[in-house]
């Protein structure tokens, strides 16, 4: 089993609440490894869509000239929290993960942390 097949099982067996994750590049769009969904969530298609999230924020950032980088970013729906978090390690350049979270049975501070902490263990 690949080290991202362990991270997205870890994230969906730690994290409550969790609906779907995915590794995702946002240079190309394309999911490296998916974990859960439904047929009303398609993570790659979800996967794709976000990499237009993450490239338009950087692009912002860069016109502001603002320093730093992205933590993650949060989506709220009416019904779940969807986290994107650009990955910081050595190999991670271009890469974030997706989390997909219901909002009655999650803990959107636990989730974050849980996130951060399974994503130091992710060698890509």
């Amino acid at each position: 089993m690949s080290n991202v097949e362990i991270c997205l099982k870890e994230i969906m067996a730690s994290i409550e609440g969790a609906l779907g994750t995915a590794l995702v590049d946002y240079t190309s769009g394309m999911a490296l490894g998916t974990l859960g969904g439904s047929k009303d969530l398609d993570l790659t298609v979800a996967a794709a869509g976000n990499t237009d999230v993450i490239r338009a924020k950087t692009r912002t950032m860069e016109h502001l000239g603002l320093k730093g980088e992205i933590e993650d970013i949060l989506i709220t729906l009416g019904s779940q929290y969807h986290i994107l978090r650009p990955l910081k390690g050595r190999g991670g350049n271009g890469l974030f993960l997706y989390l997909v979270l219901d909002k009655k049975k999650s803990n959107l501070a636990m989730a974050r942390h849980q996130l951060k902490s399974i994503e130091t263990q992710l060698d890509v």
